[in-house]
């Protein structure tokens, strides 16, 4: 069931939003929508939830809702498939637009979902986004599987560090669940 549409206020609107956003790889597109609702109905997660709305995301990306849409934590939602970007007949990458708003909204809101974090934390501990108990790298050896990879954390830190997402890690908030 679609929800009510909410009063656009003048305050609200920034008109360079959506140039913003097109300075993004892969978000270059995103004023061609012309909001057909392919992305929508296609899109495995927007079948189960009655917030998260691609095409939704895509039209207050173009009237410029920006602290609107950045503040919205329904961005965290998109499982980035690609389905919407499959069939869209503008070409508009929308998984890659989300992609921008995250990055965005966790500069400027200096908050993230909780999972992201843990999993960043255990690549800078391990090389691993999950930390693989030796009893599983045992299992691997018995097995006869080869061993896992080399991994260098402190090079991934090296590189979080010259990104600023050490900092943006240590400095966020976080949140465990979008309702």
């Amino acid at each position: 069931m679609e929800q009510p549409a909410q009063t656009v206020k003048a305050g609200e609107i920034n008109s360079k939003f959506k140039y913003e956003i097109s300075k993004f790889r892969g978000a270059e597109k995103i004023t061609l929508c012309f909001q057909c609702g392919t992305c929508t109905a296609d899109c495995p997660v927007s079948r189960f939830s009655e917030f998260y709305r691609p095409k939704k995301i895509a039209r207050m990306i173009q009237l410029g809702l920006k602290d609107r849409i950045l503040s919205d934590k329904h961005i965290w939602l998109c499982t980035t498939c690609y389905t919407c970007v499959d069939h869209c007949p503008q070409d508009v990458e929308i998984a890659n637009v989300i992609r921008a708003l995250r990055n965005i909204s966790v500069r400027h809101l200096k908050s993230l979902p909780l999972v992201y974090k843990e999993l960043a934390e255990n690549l800078m501990k391990t090389g691993f986004v999950y930390v693989i108990p030796e009893t599983r790298i045992k299992k691997r050896e018995e097995l006869g599987l080869p061993p896992l990879p080399k991994t260098s954390p402190e090079e991934i830190t090296k590189i979080f560090e010259l990104t600023g997402l050490l900092s943006l890690l240590g400095t966020s908030q976080t949140f465990e669940r979008v309702e």
